[in-house]
């Protein structure tokens, strides 16, 4: 085994390490909106379930220099409302567009060609394309850092409605395979769903 000290190394090598370690990762393509009323569109990978009661999701939105240069945590944290939206195939390229850096006032879901449609419970618009999207309220921001010097912000969001494609959704449950996710590996690669295995759960300790 190789082992490495965490502390000696620096921001970037830390990151590559865990991005490339922590495999495949879900993607939260999430839609904020500003006070003058832009809709703001970028993906996260540090992204997760974090509970069922109540029903909650979180993701890790990068600082720079230990500002808040992101559109989404600054919007989030400003009007506390947002939308996840999970990643499949058909949208694989327009989500990566908008990870690039517009400036203010600029919609990324205006320049890659999404349609933006009302949601029910909260003011943010969602996509349309997608096939599973969330409507969440902010529960907590949790600024991540050491010594006082925050790098990133954890956002916990209470999903306040749920929305499934029919293709997706069956009987309470979502079909995996309708639903093909992409997930992100480590630079610019990504992974579909691929093989999967059923392994019931045990119940004899013995």
């Amino acid at each position: 085994m190789i082992s490495i000290n965490a502390a000696s190394l620096n921001k970037k090598e830390n990151y590559k390490l865990l991005s490339g370690s922590v495999i495949p990762r879900p993607i939260a393509f999430v839609t904020s909106m500003d006070s003058e009323g832009t809709l703001n569109a970028a993906p996260f990978s540090f992204f997760n379930v974090v509970s069922a009661e109540p029903p909650m999701i979180a993701f890790s939105v990068g600082r720079v220099d230990g500002k808040m240069a992101k559109h989404t945590s600054r919007n989030i944290l400003k009007n506390k409302e947002f939308v996840v939206h999970i990643v499949d195939e058909t949208i694989l390229h327009e989500m990566n567009q908008t990870a690039a850096p517009y400036e203010d006032g600029i919609s990324e879901v205006d320049k890659v060609n999404l349609t933006s449609i009302d949601s029910e419970k909260v003011t943010v618009p969602s996509l349309k394309e997608p096939k599973i999207r969330m409507e969440c309220r902010l529960s907590q921001s949790i600024p991540l850092g050491k010594d006082g010097v925050y790098s990133n912000d954890l956002l916990i969001g209470e999903v306040l409605c749920y929305h499934f494609d029919e293709a997706v959704y069956e009987d309470g449950k979502i079909i995996a395979e309708a639903l093909n996710p992409v997930a992100r590996l480590a630079g610019p690669n990504y992974a579909n769903l691929g093989n999967y295995q059923t392994i019931a759960r045990p119940t004899d300790t013995k």
